[in-house]
């Protein structure tokens, strides 16, 4: 039953990445100018701007020029960076490390973070504790990102504490995680705007489940309260939580376009932004694509802990 479920997604899946492939290369080709044009500048002359038409087929029709590309991306083939000169894969190759570091990092955090709020808050239900946690969580999630991450330079890289780097800084021959205090603003924008959603979804799935009969029924029979909580809410409450984390982790990846632009942090996002302006369509269709790859495959788990935390579609009583 599980297997055949997980299939299902996985084919619906594979579906939305070739739609989306689809898309996101011919919306490109909706860009205002000519990408030869782009990329040479005032160095472009008819004879260079010829060639690169014959590098990019641009001169193909764009039915062909999708399918070349598709082809290629099932040989493990991005194509080439037109304004590199370089092999997409090795040209992201090293910005995806980077923005995966910073995603993990965030979401190391702010998963737990935002589930043990969520918990305290719901077992406060009505104290001072739990109205001053949903206070701040509805601020910070009424919040966008580029306004905290402003405001953490603010406070503790400009005119107060001065203590952390406003921007990432990449010697040459380095990665951007050998210099750990340059990781920590980016990271803590991403956990101050994932965690509120979560903690909130957490304490009113929490607060259900702390009402319904069967954990009413465990502590009439003197169930410890740990036990109780632990082995009887939390795991009902654990499937509906799953689902806004992955919707939180899916937006991180597409959010850490805005958080590395405005750190200037070498990752994906800078990148992205970049092949846009010189319309580079082979890395902007690559990004894109791994993008929405994270953000299918995250959905995808929490789907999978859905079904498991809930034991009628893991007996099947679901369907």
């Amino acid at each position: 039953m599980i297997g055949r479920t997980i299939g299902k997604r996985l084919a619906v899946s594979v579906v939305i990445l070739f739609v989306v492939s689809m898309l996101i290369f011919f919306a490109t080709l909706l860009l205002p100018g000519d990408p030869a044009q782009a990329i040479l500048g005032q160095q472009a002359t008819p004879e260079r701007i010829a060639a690169i038409h014959e590098q990019m087929n641009l001169d193909e029709p764009a039915w062909k020029r999708y399918l070349l590309w598709l082809a290629g991306i099932v040989h493990g083939d991005f194509g080439v960076s037109v304004a590199t000169a370089q092999p997409v894969a090795e040209l992201i190759g090293e910005r995806v490390g980077a923005s995966l570091v910073l995603m993990v990092s965030a979401a190391l955090i702010a998963v737990p973070a935002g589930i043990l709020i969520g918990i305290y808050s719901a077992l406060r239900r009505g104290r001072p504790a739990d109205s001053a946690i949903t206070g701040i969580s509805l601020v910070l999630a009424a919040l966008p990102e580029f306004v905290v991450g402003i405001a953490l330079v603010t406070l503790f890289s400009t005119t107060v504490f001065q203590v952390l780097p406003a921007v990432t800084m990449q010697p040459p021959g380095t990665k951007v995680w050998d210099f750990p205090e340059q990781l920590v603003l980016p990271v803590a924008v991403l956990v101050l705007v994932v965690t509120p959603y979560i903690a909130r979804m957490m304490r009113a799935t929490m607060l259900e489940v702390l009402d319904s009969g069967y954990v009413e029924m465990a502590r009439l029979k003197g169930v410890p309260e740990r036990q109780v909580i632990l082995r009887h809410a939390l795991p009902h409450a654990i499937g509906p939580v799953a689902q806004v984390i992955a919707i939180q982790l899916a937006w991180m990846a597409g959010g850490v376009v805005v958080v590395e632009f405005l750190f200037r942090y070498p990752g994906l996002g800078q990148a992205l932004i970049d092949a846009v302006k010189y319309r580079d369509v082979m890395v902007v269709v690559a990004i894109t694509l791994i993008i929405a790859t994270v953000y299918i495959a995250v959905n995808l788990i929490a789907d999978i802990i859905g079904i498991m935390a809930n034991p009628k579609l893991r007996t099947g009583g679901g369907e």
